[in-house]
């Protein structure tokens, strides 16, 4: 009954922030469900949180949406207002070639990042967001935590 969203609501008079906390609370559930997993089976929680049964993973698909600015600036002479279909064999080939290097970048960027579902960094980088944007300074409470020399 003390929810952002009052019990009884229909579906189609929610506002996009309601639409949000909800999308937030199942992303946020799943993650901590899949983590809880993890810990469980003893398996890493960020390779475990990313697996899914989808095809591709949206892990990649994200990774690929990434790149399309600098694909098109890469493939600037193809012509884009054509069906795919009727490219010819050299201009899909040019693409791809264009394409993977772009893709396996982004991906090792995204698999080598410290900015991880799990990684502390991660927490630190938003605690020292939180921190600068109620005024405060953009070290995290943690880190005035250096001994003074005494004398």
């Amino acid at each position: 009954m003390d929810g952002p969203i009052p019990p009884g609501t229909p579906i189609g008079r929610l506002a996009d922030t309601e639409w949000g906390w909800i999308i937030a609370a199942v992303l946020f559930a799943w993650i901590g469900k899949r983590a809880e997993q993890a810990a469980a089976e003893q398996l890493d929680a960020e390779r475990t949180i990313r697996m899914t049964a989808l095809d591709p993973q949206p892990w990649d698909a994200g990774a690929v949406a990434a790149i399309l600015p600098e694909l098109a600036d890469a493939c600037a002479g193809l012509d884009w207002s054509k069906p795919l279909a009727q490219w010819s064999r050299e201009n899909i080939i040019e693409f791809l070639l264009k394409a993977m290097p772009l893709i396996r970048k982004a991906m090792i960027a995204r698999d080598f990042s410290d900015k991880g579902i799990t990684r502390q960094s991660s927490a630190a980088t938003i605690a020292r967001q939180a921190n600068a944007a109620a005024g405060g300074p953009l070290e995290t409470p943690d880190e005035f935590n250096d001994e003074v020399p005494t004398f």
